[in-house]
């Protein structure tokens, strides 16, 4: 028996879940890569020095395989002799280098499709007829060559997954990784053990003490300040740098006017006794003042992005600080757009917000690979108060990505009692421990009501409550109707600017968790 621990490679042609793929083959306790497909030789090559590759899965992607040239990329994969699971763009990609027919679908899939089992073979064996998955494509295989089989169609694509007749070369349309595929576990673990006969052999290691050791050499004994919001991943941030570097730490909150009632409170109380060094900056006007008259959502985030910085860059220069520390997670990356083909969704404030000069010599990110689900253990790990531990996730921007439209002093009061009286009543009815997210949005629309007898014209506000592992994916919560009805009862009743309230009942995928 081989000493190297067995691994599956996910090639990232730039789709939006090829992260998604790599924790999913994780949570089987098998070791997984990210390989970027335009330097695949050589991480392959890399990989298979340290690990035992057992298999390869191509991942999803923006764009059209009949549009460039990649027919030598895949081939060098061929020719590896690995079984290779395709998954989407890479569906498309296995059947269109071996000669079979792609296009423009007809009609595209976009969510929840019932697809046919025609032939319960490899990665499908064990499903029912008809299952239940998650398409996301404007591209469909229409014909496979002979050397190809058909194992299931849906009614607008004849050829949702394929299987070569003699080789463990599998593709499927939908993809496995998102939790809204029912049996897409199942699917995944038949190729990771019964198609590739991995064995579940690895753990993640120490990563606190890895962590620390990259944060001591990144930031090479210079002094560093971190961005702290009191989120659960700069909270983790923090706590990992204040073990790295102690003393030349420097934690800064910045109230940039856009946080929860009673947060900034929280965060110094929670903080200022921790025995770091810490500074509290009010910034609240001037954020304010660069956001009058913005109403795009990326213009907002680019601006609370170059803000951040400046303020930053003084606190920097008054403690001779080089470096700054950030909690910035995955899903921040590659919603983000880092990856060369990978299409952006939204700018992070802490990626892509970010100017393109700074005064700092680098950005240390101890976080950047882990997802959110992750970044509690570490969290536990560390001890830090359970508070921090469950917090439900919060954006860096704020409540500013939460008000639809321009930013006032009216719509930041509306939302900010909005969102306290969802997350009381959400708390109050039990449901918190099941939730991933549950906040209130202020929409830009207006709309007709009746308040002490009179006509009434006021805003719309919409409660988003989801449930989720990892926010790469996440379902509406079904939250029951009484709940639902004290919210907005009460929403209307304290915000005399509010006369509607919906509830948004949109999966992720097809929207994002936040709005804006």
């Amino acid at each position: 028996m081989s000493a190297k621990t067995d691994a599956i490679i996910v090639v990232d042609f730039g789709g939006q879940y090829a992260h998604l793929i790599g924790r999913r083959i994780r949570d089987f306790n098998v070791y997984s890569e990210i390989v970027p497909y335009d330097v695949l030789s050589d991480e392959i090559a890399g990989l298979r020095e340290r690990f035992l590759v057992k298999g390869i899965i191509l991942s999803g992607g923006p764009s059209s395989v009949y549009k460039e040239d990649t027919v030598e990329k895949v081939n060098q994969i061929f020719d590896l002799g690995l079984p290779i699971l395709g998954i989407c763009y890479g569906h498309q990609l296995i059947a269109h280098v071996s000669g079979g027919k792609v296009k423009a679908a007809a009609k595209k899939e976009y969510g929840i499709t019932i697809a046919t089992i025609d032939r319960p073979l490899g990665v499908l064996r064990g499903l029912n007829k008809r299952e239940k998955v998650w398409m996301s494509h404007s591209d469909t295989v229409y014909s496979v060559p002979p050397e190809y089989l058909v194992l299931a169609h849906t009614e607008n694509c004849p050829v949702a997954a394929l299987k070569h007749r003699e080789k463990p070369i599998f593709g499927l349309q939908w993809h496995p990784e998102v939790t809204h595929t029912e049996n897409g576990e199942k699917m995944l673990r038949n190729f990771i053990f019964e198609v590739c006969g991995c064995r579940a052999n690895w753990r993640m290691g120490d990563f606190v003490k890895n962590s620390v050791k990259e944060i001591r050499q990144q930031s090479r004994g210079k002094k560093c300040i971190i961005a702290l919001s009191g989120g659960i991943d700069s909270s983790v941030a923090t706590a990992l740098a204040a073990k790295a570097i102690g003393k030349r730490l420097t934690a800064v909150f910045v109230d940039h006017g856009f946080m929860r009632e009673g947060e900034p409170e929280f965060v110094r109380k929670t903080f200022g006794k921790m025995g770091i060094n810490f500074i509290s900056v009010d910034a609240r006007k001037r954020f304010l003042l660069r956001l009058k008259g913005v109403t795009d959502p990326e213009e907002k985030r680019k601006i609370i992005g170059e803000e951040f910085i400046k303020v930053f860059e003084e606190i920097a220069r008054k403690v001779g600080a080089d470096y700054l520390i950030q909690g910035t997670i995955y899903p921040d990356r590659i919603e983000s757009g880092f990856r060369r083909r990978s299409e952006k969704i939204k700018t992070h404030h802490n990626v892509a917000g970010l100017p393109t000069k700074m005064e700092f010599k680098g950005i240390i990110e101890p976080l950047r690979d882990l997802y959110k689900d992750e970044v509690r253990k570490v969290a536990e790990k560390l001890k830090l108060p359970q508070a921090i531990v469950r917090r439900q996730p919060f954006p860096g921007p704020g409540l500013a990505v939460r008000i639809t439209g321009e930013i006032t002093p009216e719509k930041i009061k509306i939302v900010k009692t909005s969102d306290r009286i969802v997350r009381e009543e959400i708390e109050r009815s039990g449901l918190k421990d099941r939730l991933w997210q549950y906040f209130a949005v202020l929409t830009e629309t207006k709309s007709t009501g009746v308040k002490g007898d009179a006509r009434a014209y006021g805003y719309t506000v919409a409660i988003r409550a989801v449930e989720s592992r990892e926010a790469m994916t996440a379902n509406f919560a079904r939250i029951p109707y009484e709940v639902l009805e004290r919210i907005s009862t009460r929403i209307t009743n304290e915000n005399p600017g509010v006369t509607r309230v919906v509830y948004d009942i949109t999966h992720k995928p097809p929207a994002t968790i936040e709005w804006e």
